[in-house]
């Protein structure tokens, strides 16, 4: 007969079924909308920012001011918050969001790893800043 397990010691197949779990409920799908940049009245002001953000392409780059005057405010901070509270990354792509003058800020996993996800994309970054802005940023239309 097989002896009982310790109180809180998962068999392998429980810690498969929470991985797959965590893993799921770690990166949630995206609502249509916001996938597809698509603005609507009934938006919170942090998915209007969320939906923004999913319409910047890979190798490009915008700025929480460029999110904000697209949005028609001048709240750049609550755009940096929205993004930190972005529930949808790395599908909504918040670490293509950087400083006016082209400075990685706020990254919730650090500038290291914006850094590194930015040139993997094929935007140059140097010494935390991204290499000739002009080039790579994305306005809104």
């Amino acid at each position: 007969m097989d002896k009982p397990r310790p109180m809180g010691e998962a068999c392998p197949v429980d810690i498969i079924v929470d991985m797959q779990q965590r893993t799921n409920s770690t990166h949630p799908t995206p609502p249509p909308d916001i996938l597809s940049g698509t603005l609507t009245p009934e938006m919170t002001f942090a998915q209007k920012v969320w939906a923004l953000t999913s319409r910047i392409p890979r190798g490009q780059v915008t700025t929480y001011r460029e999110i904000g005057d697209a949005l028609s405010t001048r709240a750049y901070r609550a755009v940096g918050r929205a993004l930190h509270d972005n529930p949808y990354a790395p599908t909504v792509p918040c670490h293509r969001v950087v400083g006016s003058s082209g400075s990685l800020t706020g990254y919730a996993h650090g500038i290291a790893e914006k850094q590194r996800l930015l040139k993997q994309e094929g935007v140059p970054c140097e010494k935390d800043r991204v290499v000739d802005l002009a080039a790579h940023l994305y306005h809104f239309a």
